[in-house]
């Protein structure tokens, strides 16, 4: 029998611990940062004004970004970009799916809670007589006719008794007064029965779902960790849920043929008349021991054959690698798509406070000869200027500027002290952002009106990828009274 999917942060009693922490309002910057470093659920957004187009490749982020495993990304019509993942270990609060959220283009991202407060109790009572689930895994959110489909999947480590089940939404905004999570109960389970006539053991573990459409709007469901691999299940809308018979309409569409079969997480996505299979290759979960990747296939039909790059079809063992470890980013994985922005979760190696927690992480995928291309360039921050001291007329308006270089593009939060550097604390600024011909990433903080209130107060200015940080010195904003009036 082929082994199930591990238990996830495979350290539970220490990871859970900074998962609470985090989740209480001191979550954890996505790489190491400065001393004393921003609060990220305070940190100022990049403006509108100064939002750049993304490259190809890493894109960087920033606020609290961790702990998110399994991430689903989905960008509503409004221009909010929303994440949900995985829930905590041992019920922490509720262990439901996760939430979280941006408003300046996937940069700056806040956590938003739980879909719902506790697991369905309907769930509790499939397990009855077992091991409870401790937490609701690896989501995908999928919109159709104005109804938003919120997978997810509960189960047991050690085995494929597992199942997915549905909730649906008519908005994903949580001040939204019609937001409400509806759960509309299974979908499928396992161990399955009736996929092979030819080979009544095969099955497939019923958890990480991805739903596509086809050409004709027909829905389908990639599902599948290890066993026999990756499936593909006909859906109907507006149910979301099979059609009749669908054990006998399933195609099995990637096996490793490998020991243990380490295969799970497909999503597929429709490009230029191709549909294209992302699977997690290899091993999750064990922090810095963790093997996951990022392989890839890609058919003429939705039901397949999956080929690779090199024409093996992924159902006889094939698939393409197209993201590993690399840098401070350790077994990425558990991915999905949206538009052209590939989300995943990897290990942090650069989080001191809880290394190798699971962080969301973005590339802008490129495209070259019909497949997917990253870039996994590792350049730590650099400073390429600094920001010097200013001084300004109080209600007068003041400028801060500084740059750096590297690879993922850097993004630079302000920090501002008043007592000296001795405490910082998220600058009240506006941010602008520019890059030069020659990858140089410069932002402008902007202080609207600085007052003699704020005569001495220092500020400077952090840049972070992925893979580290580059930090300023502290410079000083002077403030002269208006003529006839002394400082306050």
């Amino acid at each position: 029998m082929m082994a199930s999917r591990p238990a996830l942060w495979s350290r539970p009693a220490s990871i859970v611990a900074v998962l609470a922490l985090a989740l209480a309002g001191a979550a954890m910057p996505a790489s190491a940062g400065p001393e004393d470093p921003p609060a990220p659920a305070s940190l100022t957004r990049q403006s509108a004004a100064g939002s750049l187009d993304d490259l190809v490749g890493g894109k960087s982020v920033v606020g609290e970004t961790s702990p998110i495993h399994d991430p689903a990304l989905i960008i509503d019509e409004d221009g909010t970009w929303y994440v949900y993942s995985t829930g905590l270990l041992a019920r922490e609060n509720g262990g439901t799916i996760q939430m979280w959220s941006s408003k300046d283009e996937g940069t700056t991202w806040e956590y938003r809670g739980t879909v719902w407060d506790e697991i369905p109790a309907w769930i509790d009572e499939r397990y009855a007589g077992g091991v409870l689930p401790e937490n609701l895994w690896a989501p995908e959110i999928y919109e159709n006719d104005g109804t938003f489909y919120l997978y997810y999947s509960a189960s047991q480590f050690g085995g494929n008794n597992s199942l997915t089940a549905l909730a649906t939404n008519t908005t994903l905004d949580p001040e939204d007064p019609d937001y409400e999570w509806v759960d509309q109960g299974l979908v499928v389970d396992s161990p399955v029965e009736g996929l092979d006539p030819a080979n009544p053991d095969k099955t497939f573990n019923a958890i990480d779902a991805g739903i596509v459409e086809d050409a004709d709007g027909k829905p389908f469901m990639s599902i599948g960790s290890f066993w026999y691999g990756i499936f593909l299940v006909p859906l109907e809308w507006p149910s979301g849920k099979p059609v009749e018979d669908w054990q006998s309409l399933t195609v099995n569409l990637a096996d490793r043929f490998i020991p243990g079969n380490p295969i799970e997480a497909p999503y597929i996505t429709h490009r230029d008349g191709y549909y294209y299979l992302f699977t997690s290759f290899d091993f999750c979960c064990r922090g810095a021991d963790s093997t996951y990747k990022i392989a890839v296939g890609r058919s003429e039909s939705i039901t397949g054959p999956y080929l690779d790059r090199e024409g093996r079809d992924m159902a006889g063992g094939g698939g393409t690698i197209l993201m590993e470890s690399h840098g401070a980013m350790n077994g990425l994985g558990g991915q999905s798509v949206f538009e052209d922005y590939l989300a995943f979760h990897y290990y942090d190696r650069n989080n001191a406070a809880a290394p190798y927690i699971p962080t969301l992480g973005l590339q802008k995928m490129g495209w070259e000869d019909g497949w997917p291309t990253v870039d996994q360039t590792v350049e730590v921050p650099e400073l390429a200027s600094l920001p010097v001291d200013v001084t300004v007329r109080d209600g007068h308006k003041a400028r801060l500027t500084a740059s750096a270089v590297g690879t993922p593009e850097p993004v630079a939060v302000w920090e501002s002290s008043d007592d000296d550097g001795v405490t910082w604390q998220p600058a009240d600024v506006t941010q602008r952002a520019e890059r030069d011909d020659d990858g140089t990433y410069t932002s402008t903080a902007e202080v609207k009106k600085a007052r003699t209130a704020d005569d001495g107060r220092l500020f400077r200015a952090t840049f972070s990828n992925a893979h580290g940080t580059a930090t300023t010195e502290p410079v000083e904003l002077s403030v002269d009274a208006k003529p006839g009036k002394g400082r306050t």
